[in-house]
């Protein structure tokens, strides 16, 4: 069994460089979330795009989702962005037989005080353990697709 990451970008993987929050979106941080907590299992990172996930359109979209349909792995985790990454898990619905877990941080992993780490660590367990389906994992909780938002003020993803 392989697991296929696919970053995207967003705040998990920002590096900022200044106090006046100037950014970009950096180098995936899953390989050394994993180094540092001695994952071993088979996987492969695809770094697809480096965006905030307030500039993903739906072209972007597309290429997620066709990425995730022509992968040979069953299982993907994709980090994302947190302000869109609802409207991308429901891009994904319908794609059969592969288990498809997105999650992402309110803080940058590169942060000392982060939910990263533990949101990638989470859904590296959900996409193991769930059955085919889109998910959701985020700050402890798995929702399906199509069945959540992010409420902003609370800082925190909810069911609807």
């Amino acid at each position: 069994m392989s697991l296929l990451i696919i970053t995207v970008g967003g705040t998990i993987d920002k590096v900022y460089f200044d106090a006046s929050s100037e950014y970009e979106v950096g180098e995936p941080t899953v390989p050394h979330v994993y180094h540092g907590a001695l994952v071993t299992l088979d996987y492969e990172v695809l770094p697809l795009m480096r965006k905030d996930s307030l500039e993903m359109n739906e072209a972007d979209r597309a290429l997620i989702r066709e990425t995730c349909e022509k992968a040979d792995q069953h299982q993907i985790l994709i980090t994302h962005g947190t302000d869109t990454m609802a409207d991308t898990a429901e891009a994904l619905l319908g794609i059969e037989g592969k288990t498809i877990v997105l999650t992402g941080a309110m803080a940058p992993a590169r942060f000392r005080e982060t939910d990263a780490v533990f949101n990638i660590g989470f859904a590296t367990g959900a996409v193991q353990s769930l059955s085919a389906g889109v998910y959701i994992a985020m700050n402890g909780q798995v929702f399906p697709a199509g069945q959540v938002r992010k409420n902003r003020e609370a800082r925190r993803f909810e069911a609807v």
